[in-house]
């Protein structure tokens, strides 16, 4: 090798090095740039002032026998929280039991003394609340998935489709007390979205991304609004805003009274910017909007400028509807089931899990809080619907009974939805158990009495059969020594 070419190669080493450092550099560079591009964004943390708004009732507020439970969710906010001391565990054997035969995707609502709800053919029932006996029902489409909402004696229902395959659904107007049609209204699209009424409006949602404002009387549309994907979940009011989300991931809340935007937010998503779809329903409280996402996550909104204030990453879609409870033994919480088969119990200011318990199937339906327990139902084998302590996470209840949505109250019962049956729970206080013995102690005595009575007859019986059998024994040896008597007297 000569000098020149031993300097040319020494050059030329560096020279390549370099070059090589150049180009991976480059190439990282456009690593990195996808990576940022495709990476999942980590949860939100609530920025401070992290703050709740909390409005308590009054200590001593009136206690009434029965309450209605108008709307999916119970509430216009869709809280899915009762206050109540009278519905609890442990309860006693079902008053009733009514088998639909069919798929009850969606509980029932109940207003003054009757439930209502359709099955997966889109027949809609009127249940008897304390016998359980159908009053009436309607075939309504081909296919429904929804809540029937309650207002003024008449009941608000939607469809998937309105005819077999026609992927397109109503909405439809019933008089609650026999089910008389008073009006429909075709949608563009398929819906799911339990009707909100308020006012003299319904507010519904539609699979081609449409929501509707709809007279109450009438079905006349007051007004139309766009979204730019399918609303799926219901929509939720407080003060005079709807609160709803679709499956192009946005989060928005406009005004009820025209239908203009208030504000639009929009979920993480999992990559390239885009919002994960959302199909639950939300909860408004505390000053916030609460809702779950396909793309595993919990959320948090403001409620007034819809700023992301807080995520939670689950393993799984969170397909279910939200509860969201201030009880008396806790703080605000979100309790919320996820398709990584968990249940959560989430602190409604931070997103922090206050407990969690895995159910071993996985959670599409909506929790529901009634008093100091949330009752949550899980898909799967050997599983159905568990009540756990809301402050301890301890399970208080279970029943093989439930799917999907499967609990809802009228403070005097709590009536559980399994995948095609309703039976109705009343608890069973101390007094009533006390109540019960006595009355088994007093059935017992009775009885008791009643099976003495039934063997002194039998002996007396017995004796009685005793005395004529020897009686009549006594004849027939009178009459047989009398026979031969006689026969010896007549001898040679």
């Amino acid at each position: 090798m000569t000098p020149w070419s031993r300097i040319t190669r020494a050059w030329a080493e560096p020279a390549h090095l370099a070059i090589l450092a150049v180009v991976s550099l480059v190439v990282a560079g456009g690593a990195l740039a996808a990576y940022l591009v495709l990476k999942r964004d980590s949860d939100q943390s609530c920025p401070p002032p992290c703050t709740l708004e909390i409005d308590r009732p009054p200590k001593h507020a009136e206690q009434v026998k029965t309450v209605n439970w108008p709307y999916y969710g119970y509430d216009a906010q869709r809280t899915r929280y009762l206050p109540t001391e009278r519905v609890k565990p442990p309860y006693d054997a079902s008053d009733w039991s009514f088998q639909a035969g069919k798929l009850l995707e969606f509980s029932p609502i109940v207003v003054k003394g009757t439930l209502y709800f359709q099955d997966k053919d889109a027949l809609l029932y009127a249940l008897s609340a304390d016998r359980g006996k159908v009053e009436w029902k309607k075939k309504i489409g081909a296919l429904g998935a929804a809540s029937p909402a309650y207002s003024h004696g008449v009941l608000f229902a939607v469809t998937l489709q309105r005819a077999p395959g026609v992927d397109q659904g109503e909405v439809l107007a019933l008089r609650a007390r026999d089910g008389k049609l008073l009006w429909r209204f075709p949608l563009p699209g398929r819906s799911e979205t339990s009707p909100m009424a308020a006012g003299r409006n319904i507010f519904v949602g539609s699979e081609s991304g449409d929501l509707y404002a709809l007279d109450r009387k009438t079905g006349k549309v007051d007004w139309h609004q766009t979204t730019a994907g399918a609303v799926k979940g219901g929509l939720a009011l407080q003060d005079g805003v709807l609160y709803g989300a679709n499956y192009a991931g946005q989060v928005f809340a406009l005004r009820a009274s025209n239908g203009q935007f208030v504000w639009q937010s929009s979920t993480q998503g999992l990559s390239f910017g885009r919002g994960g779809p959302v199909y639950s329903t939300p909860a408004v409280a505390y000053g916030r909007v609460f809702l779950g996402s396909i793309d595993n996550r919990v959320y948090s909104f403001d409620e007034d400028s819809g700023d992301l204030l807080w995520s939670h990453s689950t393993g799984d879609w969170v397909y279910a509807a939200p509860a969201v409870a201030d009880t008396p033994r806790t703080d605000p919480t979100v309790y919320v089931g996820s398709k990584d088969q968990n249940f959560y119990a989430l602190d409604a200011k931070t997103g922090s899990v206050r407990w969690q318990q895995d159910l071993g199937g996985v959670i599409l339906g909506g929790a529901s809080v009634l008093g100091e327990v949330a009752y949550v139902a899980a898909l799967g084998p050997n599983v159905g619907t568990f009540g756990f302590d809301v402050k301890t996470g301890k399970k208080v209840f279970y029943s093989d009974l439930g799917e999907y949505n499967p609990v809802i109250s009228d403070g005097a019962r709590m009536y559980l939805t399994g995948t095609s049956n309703i039976r109705a729970f009343q608890h069973e206080t101390k007094a009533e158990r006390k109540k019960k013995a006595a009355r088994r102690q007093r059935e017992q005595a009775k009885r008791r009495e009643r099976q003495k009575r039934q063997r002194e007859a039998k002996a007396a019986r017995q004796q009685r059969q005793r005395e004529a059998r020897n009686a009549k024994h006594r004849r027939q040896r009178e009459a047989h020594r009398a026979q031969r008597q006689g026969g010896a007297s007549s001898g040679p």
